[in-house]
């Protein structure tokens, strides 16, 4: 990663490493564990597995002889799941304490499927990260809702030239309910408070994901559970 941010895209990914790695971090391993939480907190981890169970559902089942990027991999659930249906898995994630207890969290065995855990930018140059650099699947659950749309389409479009085969993704859909609960969460102290997810309009989204060559929006859906709103989109090769 840069240690001189000077874009959009790089001060917010600066914030996201610095938050996960500070005082949301605690937090963050508990939720992905199966630690007690609150009603709120598990309506959010809730979502996450439902969301990560149908991006997943969007990937073929047999991921072997598949190489797939994990953008933002978190305590690596995702990545898992995908080793144990065969994937070799590249899992990177800004923050390195989140990574440290992903390698943890990880079975000695995964049968056909392996993991390679990085720290750094989902965006980093192929020689950053072992293999060749390209990926068969990319999947970017929640690492890219706390970008403005032209910043996610330019993290897409980047992402895009790594990929031959699909990329499931994120975004925060601009709704009226998760505007006001944004506004919420903007009353908590700011030692708590997590850099802004940033809804999108999907026809929007669609709009700009139009201008991406060789590529088309396929399946999208839907996630909604108490706090956690979340939509996933998939983008194919045409």
């Amino acid at each position: 990663m840069s240690t001189h941010p000077t874009s959009p895209y790089e001060l917010q990914r600066e914030r996201l490493a610095h938050y996960f790695d500070g005082s949301a971090r605690k937090a963050w391993i508990d939720l992905t564990s199966n630690a007690k939480v609150s009603g709120i907190r598990a309506t959010v981890r809730a979502g996450r597995d439902a969301m990560r169970a149908q991006l997943l559902g969007w990937l073929p089942q047999d991921l072997r002889r598949c190489a797939v990027l994990d953008a933002g991999c978190g305590t690596g659930a995702l990545s898992v799941e995908a080793a144990w249906r065969g994937a070799a898995v590249t899992a990177v994630d800004v923050a390195g304490g989140l990574v440290d207890i992903a390698r943890q969290r990880a079975p000695a065995f995964l049968g056909h499927g392996r993991i390679d855990w990085h720290v750094g930018d989902m965006l980093d140059p192929p020689q950053a990260w072992s293999g060749t650099g390209t990926f068969d699947h990319i999947v970017a659950m929640d690492s890219l809702i706390h970008y403005k749309l032209d910043d996610m389409a330019w993290a897409l479009e980047r992402l895009a030239a790594r990929c031959t085969g699909s990329i499931v993704f994120t975004f925060a859909p601009h709704t009226r309910l998760l505007g006001v609960m944004h506004a919420v969460g903007q009353a908590f102290p700011r030692a708590n408070r997590s850099p802004a997810i940033v809804p999108i309009a999907e026809a929007a989204l669609r709009a700009r994901l139009a201008r991406l060559d060789g590529w088309r929006v396929g399946r999208s859906g839907r996630i909604s559970s108490g706090f956690y709103i979340s939509n996933g989109m998939e983008l194919v090769r045409r």
